[in-house]
């Protein structure tokens, strides 16, 4: 039906839902500058999700930051190298259940309902150009090339934002609530083994989350360390952009074939995930950490399919070592030589290592707090998760800690095993969103609730201003 009729298509069922209606929240001032009801950190699919979920709620006086070029805000157009998600076509996210605003409305707007039914996996790109049209149509308050660098507390509830970067409003904001909207990594660092890390110079090796220029690879011999998805991912990019040879190690001695997510998304557990005690969330996300996501078949074949590809299972790296310019790597079978290495191996979460939280993390608090596993299902990785409210707020983990942290909510991988596959994957977001949204509007409530109560009692604006006026009594009758 044409990008044109489905913007109007948008604004109409907006409209009915009398979205943009006034906002609720009893508005602050300070000598410093204007207050944000909330500020969400990361303009990626997550971060606008939420925007579009508060400002439904009636909390317009929001901002949204990131440090990237406008347009290129997640990993979808810089790290991710897959062909297409993984994620079913059929499932909806961001939309929170607007059809106009769904990929799949977007997608037949552009090719028609056949393309949609021809389609198999939604391509990369394509879901980039979707959140692109998401934000401007939602016209939602995003400033771009600006990054928060430290979370400063001044009061209970209220933060002072430092931030830098070309595009920043300023050094500072101030905001009420904050949400870290800030992705796969935005709960800690990526992982690079520390046998790579300190032993191999930087020209040598980089992680997939990384900037990497495959052109200059081009005619070398490559290593790639890990059996998850994104491994197969980057040894396609590079042999497709010539790379001589890719060879994926892989410690277990076959692939994994089992996908728990697909499990979660038919199962109900991503939606009622918070009812499960906190022994059956450690459980679970432990065993989700275990499972690993396996490549998708269509990628595998793919990467498999150039003459330069190689699999080595069961074939840890046991030592790297530079010598001119190339890295020698053991494992079980032997030794063999290569241009560069690329680091598959994952990501650890823990409030310690971001250093916009440098003035906080000692307060929060972590599932290793809270939760003694048993014997034999210790998991040192999910420990340093923390320990978050179904909504998603920061728990802090004394008496000190909880007007430092209050107004303060973790919506990216982190949250994962406090609230499951939520904030952290396309097909949580749906359930997340609105869980987020009721815990930042309840806290704003809270907050507010004398001011609020008061001006209820006091309310005294006339509704009804009809004045009645009886009729005249009938004359009487003359005798």
């Amino acid at each position: 039906m044409g990008l044109n009729a489905l913007n109007e298509r948008v604004k109409r069922d907006l409209a009915y839902l009398n979205y943009g209606a006034a906002g609720w929240v009893p508005p602050r001032t300070s000598a410093e500058g204007h207050i944000y009801d909330v500020v969400i950190v990361g303009g990626g699919q997550s971060g606008l999700g939420a925007a579009f979920g508060l400002m439904r709620e009636r909390i317009p006086n929001l901002l949204v930051i990131d440090e990237n070029p406008k347009g290129r805000e997640g990993p979808w157009d810089t790290y991710a190298r897959m062909v297409t998600l993984r994620t079913p076509k059929g499932l909806t996210s961001i939309d929170l259940g607007i059809p106009s605003l769904t990929f799949r409305a977007w997608w037949e707007a552009l090719y028609g309902a056949s393309a949609w039914e021809a389609l198999d996996k939604i391509p990369r790109g394509a879901w980039m150009d979707y959140l692109r049209w998401y934000r401007k149509v939602l016209e939602l308050p995003v400033v771009n090339e600006t990054k928060l660098t430290l979370i400063e507390p001044v009061e209970q509830g209220l933060y002072r934002l430092h931030l830098e970067g070309p595009g920043a409003p300023g050094a500072h904001l101030l905001a009420r609530k904050v949400v870290l909207a800030t992705g796969v990594q935005g709960g800690g660092r990526w992982h690079v083994p520390p046998m790579i890390e300190e032993r191999l110079p930087r020209s040598l090796y980089a992680h997939t989350s990384e900037a990497i220029d495959f052109t200059s690879l081009q005619g070398k011999r490559l290593a790639i360390l890990g059996g998850g998805a994104s491994a197969f991912d980057n040894a396609n990019h590079a042999l497709a952009d010539g790379a001589a040879e890719a060879h994926v190690f892989v410690r277990r001695d076959k692939l994994p074939s089992v996908n728990p997510i697909r499990q979660m998304e038919g199962s109900g557990m991503i939606e009622r995930f918070h009812t499960l005690t906190d022994a059956e969330k450690y459980r679970v996300i432990s065993h989700f950490f275990q499972t690993n996501q396996p490549p998708t078949a269509d990628m595998f074949e793919r990467a498999a399919a150039w003459p330069g590809f190689v699999l080595h299972l069961g074939s840890p790296w046991l030592d790297v070592e530079a010598s001119e310019g190339r890295v020698t790597v053991t494992t079980p079978h032997g030794r063999e030589i290569f241009d560069f290495l690329i680091v598959s191996t994952g990501l650890i979460s823990d409030p310690a290592l971001r250093p916009e939280l440098r003035l906080l993390e000692r307060h929060i608090k972590r599932w290793g707090d809270v939760y003694a596993p048993p014997t034999g299902e210790e998991n040192a990785l999910l420990d340093q998760h923390p320990y978050l409210s179904p909504g998603f707020a920061m728990r802090p983990r004394n008496e000190e800690g909880e007007a430092i942290l209050h107004g303060l909510f973790v919506f990216n991988y982190s949250a994962l095993a406090s609230c499951g596959l939520s904030a952290s994957a396309i097909s949580g977001t749906r359930n997340a969103i609105p869980k987020l949204v009721a815990g930042i509007a309840d806290q704003l409530f809270t907050d507010d609730k004398p001011a609020i109560l008061d001006a209820y009692f006091n309310y005294d604006t006339p509704e009804f201003t009809v004045t009645w006026r009886p009729a005249a009594a009938p004359a009487k009758a003359q005798s």
